[in-house]
């Protein structure tokens, strides 16, 4: 007779010699659990007579399938017959129904208890005055209190502008003033949402308000305003009056008076901590991320390490296997850990360790996700008190259905979702992996590690491209790494978290000793987060999710077939190795951009500028920064840009500036170059402070200023020197004169004339306005025409079509966000350039554009799935059709000097232009460096050196223009 395994997972043919080794899954707690889970989720966001339907219904199904059995077994007690009397198969198949029955009957229980509790909570969202109040958006005077740790939004770049950032905290309203003095007494949860202040006493207010700590009772003033989802937690929107300190009106009680001493001792022993470690240690050991920046922060996303910024069940297990040992070892006379050296029995363990849970929930607050993992750290303290991992599915089951009765909005909180999917990977598919690659020799503690990372992966992948839209390709290496300094930097942190109330040298130095594996899981996320296929896109919503799944699925079933290839299975580990490091030779060769030999690109950095000018040999001229680190970043790794001799700033608005640091990442910069308009200026402040982290100096570009790096040579035009007003206004509309003041950071845009050697002639010219681009064209009536032209301000209605004339370009680029609310660019601007014979390529439709080559072999490569465009000099043909907005149409035929033929030209062609135009193609393109300077004009001269019909006709346009403009000046920012 052969006994099968009982421990499959011991490697064994026969199990583990353990009395004590499992037996199956114990799977019979977690229907009721999904299903309570399940209810909670619709009930929530249901109306409450559709919920008391509900769980009226599934009582009484419930009480229809358990009376029979009640009935039966009142038989059995009165000696009417019983379970006895069935015999043979007929008995077995009734117990079988009867057990199905009870499993049903709880299920619709739990679901209905689960319904009853989400109905409860949504009641209190529909209690009281407040919901009517925020649909009228009325002013209240509320009695209110804090229920959550106050924190400060992210910044986000809103168009040229830093979007001003918040306080926001959780409060429950018990009592509220409407407008016309009525005092209500009520218990409705809002949202309370303080502008927060950027230094003085605004900075100060917004500290003081970050420091609130739970259960602190405030009075505010302020207006309601309703959620922007139907289905949040809170019932309303309350935004206090003024940016001061908060209103406090009584302290907080003395149990989170403690908490809070405890987490401000840990914060102040980590404050001579390197940056990153500094930010770090607090939130491994109680979850403040307070002092977490957010390139950080991105980097701990990008590798799916976010779980170690939160507060988990993982960070509590440390500290009880310190206490009692691993689990599978607490029944045995060799049990590890603290307690049975310090003489402590099981029994007392287990309490301790209970203690110790509950002291954990106190210090990281009694909210939502520090309950959900003490709950998980209690499923943890289950294994090491038992050593069974049987009893862990029935104790994590009990888990969720408890948390979801308690707070039933856990039931839509995808934290919440990829907590339990985690846990139950590690308790059912883990094992079996870790055995399965025990089983090819790899070792037990690499692959018990292993096989908790990929499982872990594998389950919660799906779930994070339903929210996030991306997959992580470098989780599990980042994961099997970092895991090796999560448990030396929280117990540490723990100990620097106990001692810094009695002793704060002591807690500093271990706070030292704990920022060194900090610091290390920090380097791994930055590391990780830094290789060019860190992370790839996918597909959002339960749809992508769902598709992630069945992916993950076949490659599972693959990945066990191919230990039996070696071949298969090396060229899956060198595509995969090619997928995340990217080199630069393969991508081009696979995705054909950049083109060989580019000279100019013109990076997809959404709503935002940055265009890179190679100097040859991995080194490059960039000109700005886009408003996002990641999309600069990239696309400089995408061009193989190691080396940056200048980043040249035109303006500093935040969507040409904030994505400095992505510039800076990991490459050798040379200067940073801006205007000498130091507008808006925190923005300007964020450039310096951010170039002088890196060690980078800053510089000015003065007017006139010529430079050359490698084939580039290039020339500044504006702005010009910037001395008094006054001179200013003397010197005329449209005239920079010798004082010139620019109206705003748009009209000190640095503008660059560039030269390539044996490439083209471009245009930069920022943001410029229509009274700038007026003054440039006055300030330099030679402008010669150009091959490349950076359209100002995003292709915005705000141009001098005097300029877009003069320059005949060739090819007309615009950096512009995709669905942006601007309206870029404007039809009208690219209607002007079409007209004038540009093609015209846009980064919201084309994607990043590089441009190759010179003179007749000039052509533009959009990284989308168009073609390249080929443009001769004898070709100015666009091939673009008149649309608004960019829709190719068929390409015209080729023509003598570049005219456009019926049916494709809109008007008569101009005889003269053509005749230009074929003269410009016999000449040969002048390249090199700038062989005369371009001087400014002076006061009289035309510009552009029109003709006075041309100027008169150029007159006439700007001001039907500019009285447009007038009308649309809204719509297009």
């Amino acid at each position: 007779m052969t006994r099968p395994a009982v421990h499959a997972a011991s490697g064994h043919r026969l199990g583990a010699s353990d009395p004590r080794q499992e037996g199956p899954a114990d799977l019979r707690l977690v229907p009721p659990a999904l299903a309570a889970w399940a209810a909670a989720a619709l009930a929530v966001g249901v109306p409450g007579w559709w919920t008391g339907l509900a769980v009226t219904v599934c009582v009484v199904v419930a009480g229809l399938l358990l009376a029979p059995m009640s009935a039966r077994a009142m038989r059995a007690g009165t000696g009417g017959g019983g379970p006895a009397a069935d015999g043979g198969d007929a008995g077995s198949g009734r117990r079988g129904f009867r057990l199905n029955a009870t499993a049903l009957a709880a299920m619709l229980l739990c679901g209905a208890a689960g319904a009853a509790s989400a109905g409860l909570h949504g009641a209190d969202l529909r209690r009281g005055p407040l919901p009517e109040l925020a649909g009228q958006y009325a002013h209240v005077t509320a009695e209110l209190t804090v229920i959550s740790d106050p924190r400060l939004t992210r910044p986000r770049v809103r168009g040229d502008q830093m979007a001003g950032r918040s306080v926001v905290l959780d409060a429950e309203v018990s009592r509220v003033t409407g407008p016309g003095g009525t005092v209500t007494v009520t218990r409705t949860p809002v949202l309370v949402i303080v502008r927060a202040g950027a230094s003085g006493k605004a900075g100060d207010s917004t500290a003081r308000w970050l420091r609130l700590l739970p259960s602190t009772p405030l009075r505010l003033a302020g207006r309601l305003a309703p959620p922007l989802n139907a289905d949040d937690r809170f019932a309303a929107v309350l935004r206090p009056d003024g940016a001061g300190a908060p209103p406090i009106t009584g302290p907080p009680t003395a149990l989170q008076r403690m908490a809070g001493g405890l987490r401000a001792g840990l914060r102040a022993a980590t404050d001579g901590l390197a940056p990153d470690a500094r930010a770090l240690l607090p939130g491994l050991v109680v979850g403040d991320t307070s002092r977490v920046p957010p390139d950080l922060q991105d980097a701990f996303e990008a590798t799916d390490l976010t779980h170690l910024l939160a507060v988990s069940g993982s960070n509590l297990t440390v500290v009880l296997i310190l206490l009692i040992g691993p689990p599978g070892t607490a029944l045995l006379a060799e049990r590890r850990g603290l307690a049975p050296r310090l003489g402590i029995t099981l029994r007392g363990a287990a309490l301790l360790g209970g203690g110790l849970t509950l002291a954990f929930v106190v210090v990281c607050r009694p909210e939502p996700s520090v309950l959900r993992a003490a709950a998980c750290g209690t499923v943890a303290l289950l294994a090491i008190g038992t050593g069974r991992r049987r009893s862990l599915l029935p104790a994590l089951a009990t888990a969720v259905l408890l948390l979801v009765l308690y707070d039933p909005w856990l039931a839509r909180s995808y934290g919440f979702l990829l907590s339990v999917l985690a846990t139950g990977s590690l308790l059912t598919i883990g094992p079996r992996w870790s055995a399965a690659l025990q089983r090819r020799r790899v070792p037990p503690r690499l692959a018990e590690a292993l096989g908790a990372a990929a499982a872990a992966q594998a389950v919660c992948a799906p779930v994070v491209a339903v929210f996030a839209a991306r997959v992580s390709l470098v989780a599990v290496p980042c994961n099997l790494v970092a895991e090796l300094a999560v448990a030396p930097a929280t117990v540490l942190g723990f100990a620097a978290l106990a001692a810094a109330p009695m002793a704060m040298p002591v807690a500093e130095a271990v706070a030292r000793c704990a920022g060194w594996p900090a610091g290390w899981i920090a380097s791994v996320a930055r590391t990780g987060a830094a290789l060019p296929g860190a992370e790839v896109g996918w597909p959002d919503g339960w749809p992508g999710g769902l598709l992630l799944a069945v992916v993950t699925v076949l490659v599972v079933l693959a990945a066990r077939r191919l230990p039996r290839h070696p071949w298969w299975a090396a060229g899956c580990t060198l595509l995969l190795l090619l997928a995340v490091l990217r080199p630069a030779p393969f991508t081009r060769a696979m995705s054909g951009w950049p083109p060989p030999g580019w000279t100019f690109a013109m990076c997809d950095v959404g709503q935002g500028d940055a265009t890179v000018l190679a100097a040859g040999g991995g080194s490059a001229v960039v000109v700005d920064a886009g408003p996002d680190p990641e999309p600069a970043d990239r696309c400089l790794r995408d061009l193989g840009v190691t080396r940056v001799p200048l980043i040249l700033l035109t303006h500093f608005h935040a969507d040409h500036v904030r994505g400095l640091p992505g510039v800076l990442r990991g490459r050798a910069i040379g200067a940073v170059q801006t205007t000498t308009y130091d507008e808006p200026w925190e923005q300007s402040v964020f450039v310096r402070r951010t170039a002088a982290a890196a060690g980078v100096p800053v510089i000015r570009a003065g007017p006139g200023e010529r430079r050359r790096v490698g084939r580039l040579a290039w020339q500044v035009l504006w702005p010009p020197a910037a001395r008094a007003s006054g001179a200013a206004r003397a010197a005329g509309p449209g005239l920079p004169g010798p004082g010139f003041v620019p109206e705003g950071p748009n009209d000190a845009s640095v503008t660059l004339l560039v030269r390539v050697e044996g490439g083209p002639t471009l245009l930069l010219l920022g943001d410029l306005e229509p009274p700038a681009q007026r003054g440039l064209l006055r300030a330099f009536p030679a402008l010669p025409s150009v091959d490349v032209l950076k359209v100002a301000h995003h292709g915005s209605a705000h141009q001098h079509p005097g300029l877009l004339r003069g320059v005949r370009a060739r090819l007309a680029l615009i950096s512009v966000g995709a669905d942006n609310t601007y309206g870029h660019p404007s039809p009208r601007t690219i209607g002007a350039l079409r007209a004038g014979g540009a093609v015209v390529l846009r980064t919201d439709t084309d994607g990043a554009i590089a441009v190759a080559g010179g003179g007749r072999d000039l052509r533009a490569v959009p990284r989308g799935p168009d073609p390249p465009l080929r443009l001769t000099s004898s070709h100015r043909a666009t091939g673009l059709g008149p649309g608004a907005h960019g829709v190719r149409t068929p390409r015209a035929p080729d023509s003598p000097h570049g005219c456009l033929p019926p049916p494709y030209r809109r008007e008569p062609p101009d005889a003269r232009r053509c005749r230009r135009t074929a003269r410009a193609a016999a000449a040969p393109l002048a390249v090199g460096p700038l062989r005369e300077p371009l001087h400014p004009s002076r006061r009289g001269h035309r510009a552009g050196g029109e003709g006075a019909s041309g100027q008169d006709r150029g007159v006439r346009a700007r001001g039907l223009l500019l009285r447009t403009q007038r009308g649309l000046r809204g719509a297009a920012a």
